[in-house]
């Protein structure tokens, strides 16, 4: 229980940590740099345990690694670097949450028949981000506008919609074999795309101006990043699938929780009820998907 207890407190804990970053850093270089750090640590963790030869790549495996680097990390954590400048962290994450309702319509698209469950628990949790994203739909941070929530919220639906899709067709690319390699070379990439796109669009990285508390937010995230992914490797090499998920539902909690504790965000009430549906339609897709497996293992082969 110990790695997937870390999955749900760190990887929930990050809109915080982005939050307080970006209240003196510039959103994409603070993340890219957060990357670079984290690709780093990691990296170095992986040479001494597995020694060099962990780091045997192929062109084509480098390539894919890259690829999905950007795809994945580069365009949702940038969009919600950005964003949370606006949007409440504990809605953040409950848009981000949908990232399994996204993937059952992608295997839907590709002739796949989840269950009725499942589809309902689709169903329930596009009515919660359908709420969460109409304009008025969610309180805003101090100082923004309800149009600049409801864009934001929207970008961050299709940072969601990205991780999940790339996600889903990952198969297609080839990856390193050991899957650590892979997430520092992810890491490493989303860090560079981050910091040059951040670059280009103005940003500046100005020591003076950051704050204590947007350093201890920088660190903590170098942090996650690196025990989050090992954590999750770990996990989707040793646990059911349908742990793993758990996740989802989980992060949007500790999220709402850290918000209003540590950041004063208010619990109102478009948050209870986006959470309550967001989190409800997901709990049912990983139940459905849970008791397909299960129905599946027990027929005779």
């Amino acid at each position: 229980m110990g790695p997937l207890i870390t999955l749900w407190i760190v990887w929930g804990s990050t809109y915080t940590g982005i939050a307080l970053m970006v209240k003196s850093m510039p959103p994409l270089i603070g993340s890219g740099t957060r990357f670079i750090a984290a690709s780093l640590v990691l990296g170095m963790i992986v040479l001494l345990v597995k020694g060099p030869r962990a780091f045997t790549v192929t062109w084509p495996q480098v390539r894919g690694a890259v690829f999905m680097g950007v795809t994945i990390l580069g365009v949702a954590i940038g969009i919600v670097s950005l964003a949370v400048r606006y949007v409440p962290t504990g809605v953040a994450a409950l848009i981000a949450s949908v990232l399994p309702l996204w993937i059952i319509l992608f295997r839907l698209r590709a002739g796949d028949r989840p269950s009725r469950l499942t589809l309902i628990g689709v169903g329930v949790g596009l009515i919660g981000l359908f709420l969460i994203l109409i304009p008025g739909g969610t309180v805003p941070i101090s100082g923004a506008s309800n149009t600049q929530v409801a864009l934001w919220s929207v970008a961050i639906a299709f940072g969601s919609f990205c991780w999940a899709f790339f996600s889903w067709r990952s198969t297609s690319y080839q990856q390193p074999k050991n899957p650590l390699t892979t997430a520092v070379i992810q890491l490493a990439t989303a860090g560079v795309f981050l910091t040059l796109v951040g670059a280009l669009i103005g940003e500046r990285w100005n020591l003076d101006i950051i704050t204590q508390q947007s350093w201890a937010g920088w660190a903590f995230l170098v942090f996650a990043s690196t025990i989050a992914y090992g954590a999750f490797v770990w996990l989707i090499n040793n646990a059911p699938m349908s742990l793993v998920t758990t996740h989802a539902y989980v992060n949007p909690m500790v999220a709402v929780t850290l918000g209003f504790l540590i950041l004063k965000e208010p619990i109102s009430l478009d948050v209870v009820v986006g959470l309550s549906i967001v989190v409800g339609g997901v709990a049912l897709v990983v139940s459905g998907e849970r008791r397909t497996r299960q129905l599946l293992a027990e027929q005779p082969q």
